[in-house]
């Protein structure tokens, strides 16, 4: 029977067992299993040597590589959040038209494989390409400059869905409020809204920074010199893959460092207790006479991120001719339907695995919990290379009954990209009142009940946010999906790598396009489920 406490409220019997305790051992375990491929990466680099390690670290290439990855992950993460937060409200907040097709059209970039971005721009405005003619005399492609722009369309989608996922969760008439006593949009904007969607903005921010740390495909095609693609240097060499161990133990560092600046800057947001009971459906801003403008920013980019690509795709198909055509290599729909499966397998179990982080995350304020938040995103920051590597070593070692099957590639997928899970959700954790739970609780509802009733309805743009960028990102995946996908399984991914090593450059086209195909579709369904947002 529930009794009154001194602060006139009623508890249950049990209230003086801490129930968030159970949330925070079980994220404990959850995120132990998810770093145990990190522990062994620095396991097999301890066992390198003091001076084995020290000569590595020290070498003449290691201080410009770690210059050049610094530089190429500080400018692609601005490039991302200038972006990202703009498509965000515009598509949120404003009566921007066709704001619902805005909205799949600035997500969609992220299931265009970024390697094969850098190949549609290398092929489009590089040496002897398509669109020379409107590339400035003496302007490259190549380099820092190239791998940046071309980071930055096809990654910017992650600061655009998790800041997208926090406005959704933002009560906009906290912003009505402001602009009634006098202050401009911007102004009201600054000061009550970007403090509570900060978390998101982070979040998106960070995940952008994880990848660009740990992208091979696109500075290797762009000819630019980063930790990734010297690791893969020394992997492919026999008798080096020490040294690649020991680097990707540095990239680690270097990733610590990013969580621990990202921490810093949510933790400041915070501690100022924001958040939002609700979201108001009405948009704030009316464009009037910039609706032209403003839909030629979504518009620009959209032909930057979908049309270029997409355009190149359509000539491989129309080229034909030797080296343009399937040769031996039979395209098969199955391949599709094997993506698509495995990667709903993949954002199934993500999710799940990241709703008590996040909520452990959000709603205690322990050491273990926040250590458990961050620890999850080192796996992310591992290379997909140096993550495949350390699971078929541990496979085929200590566990031969997983070594190439499902559940181990589904693992591998977890083990990626949890944080843009944990990221999203826990952004919209942190919007929910919790007196709306603790007056679920009074009522004698259980905490299992409170939290399907009451946080998972308010949470759900957050979780299907995540879900989303799990599954698009596990659809694209291709370093560890090439080490670990269990003989005969076939994905696109592995097909379009197959053929455009060997050079069947046109064959590669239709599965690519099926790529955009699916993901475009997931999309549509995914939004249905916010519910109308005046698009």
């Amino acid at each position: 029977m529930a009794t009154d406490d001194r602060a006139g409220r009623l508890t249950r019997p049990d209230e003086g067992v801490d129930r968030s305790n159970g949330t925070v051992l079980l994220a404990g375990a959850i995120a132990a299993i998810v770093v145990s491929p990190v522990v062994w990466l620095v396991l097999q680099a301890v066992g390198q040597g003091p001076a084995r390690i020290l000569g590595l670290l020290v070498g003449g290439s290691t201080l410009r590589i770690t210059v050049n990855s610094v530089l190429l992950t500080g400018l692609t993460t601005l490039g991302s959040v200038a972006i990202g937060v703009p498509l965000a409200v515009l598509t949120v907040q404003t009566d921007l038209p066709f704001r619902r097709f805005w909205t799949v059209v600035c997500a969609l970039p992220l299931v265009v494989p970024s390697y094969i971005g850098a190949f549609a721009f290398v092929s489009a405005f590089g040496p002897r390409g398509l669109l020379t003619e409107f590339v400035p005399t003496g302007a490259t492609v190549y380099g820092l400059g190239g791998t940046v722009l071309v980071l930055t369309l096809f990654v910017y989608p992650y600061v655009f869905l998790t800041t997208r996922a926090a406005l959704l969760s933002f009560d906009t008439t906290l912003l009505e409020a402001a602009r009634t006593l006098d202050h401009s949009y911007l102004a009201a904007f600054r000061r009550v809204a970007l403090p509570r969607i900060l978390p998101g903005v982070t979040a998106g921010a960070l995940l952008v920074a994880l990848y660009a740390l740990s992208d091979f495909g696109t500075p290797a095609i762009m000819h630019y010199d980063v930790f990734t693609r010297l690791i893969y240097v020394y992997y492919a060499t026999p008798g080096s893959e020490g040294a690649a161990v020991v680097l990707s133990l540095q990239l680690l560092v270097i990733t610590g460092f990013v969580l621990a600046l990202e921490s810093r800057i949510g933790a400041a947001s915070e501690e100022k207790g924001y958040a939002s009971s609700g979201r108001s459906d009405a948009a704030t801003i009316e464009l009037g006479w910039w609706k032209l403008p403003a839909t030629l920013f979504p518009a620009s980019i959209a032909v930057l991120c979908l049309v270029v690509p997409v355009g190149v795709l359509a000539l491989w198909i129309l080229r034909g001719g030797p080296g343009y055509t399937a040769g031996g290599f039979a395209f098969e729909w199955s391949y599709g339907i094997n993506t698509v499966v495995v990667s709903l397998v993949a954002a199934l179990a993500t999710t799940l695995v990241a709703i008590p982080i996040a909520l452990s995350s959000a709603r205690t304020e322990t050491a273990l919990s926040r250590l458990t938040e961050r620890a999850t995103y080192f796996g992310y920051a591992t290379p997909g290379v140096v993550l495949g590597l350390a699971l078929v070593v541990f496979g085929s070692n200590y566990a031969p009954a997983l070594y190439q099957t499902l559940p181990l590639l589904v693992f591998a997928y977890v083990v990626r990209f949890l944080p843009q899970a944990v990221g999203t959700t826990r952004s919209s954790v942190l919007q929910v009142d919790e007196t709306l739970v603790e007056a679920a609780r009074t009522l004698g509802v259980s905490q299992l009940a409170a939290f399907r009733r009451v946080t998972l309805p308010l949470i759900a743009p957050g979780v299907i946010a995540g879900a989303a960028l799990v599954f698009l990102t596990s659809m694209r995946e291709l370093p560890a999906t090439l080490l670990l996908h269990p003989t005969g399984f076939t994905t696109l991914v592995t097909y379009v790598w197959r053929v455009t090593d060997a050079g069947y450059y046109g064959a590669a086209a239709v599965p690519a396009l099926a790529l955009i195909g699916v993901s475009g579709l997931s999309m549509l369904v995914i939004l249905s489920q916010e519910g109308d947002d005046g698009g």
